[in-house]
């Protein structure tokens, strides 16, 4: 498959792009190329290969789950207006 300048034109227009002629001609070029290239890659068997998460093996550094915050939740709720149980209360906005 490839594209021709007079179809990258009605693509252009169809995205509401405006090229001009040498434009059309050099992303005809770039385009054809990719397209070639993913027909290559398609061509290639993988049907023995997993599916990775990253191409390389890596591993996360893991960190120990630790509290380095003071609780100061009594402290924020001191400042509300009106508190119930841990919970901030507003006003009703939607009726």
């Amino acid at each position: 498959m490839s594209l021709n300048p007079d179809q990258i034109q009605q693509l252009a227009r169809l995205v509401r792009l405006q090229f001009t002629e040498s434009e059309a001609d050099d992303f005809s070029e770039q385009l054809n190329d990719i397209i070639c290239l993913v027909e290559q890659m398609n061509q290639v068997d993988t049907d023995y290969i997993e599916p990775m998460s990253h191409p390389q093996d890596m591993r996360l550094r893991l960190r120990t789950d630790t509290v380095t915050e003071q609780d100061r939740h009594e402290e924020f709720q001191s400042e509300a207006p009106v508190t119930n149980s841990g919970l901030y209360l507003v006003p009703r906005v939607v009726e």
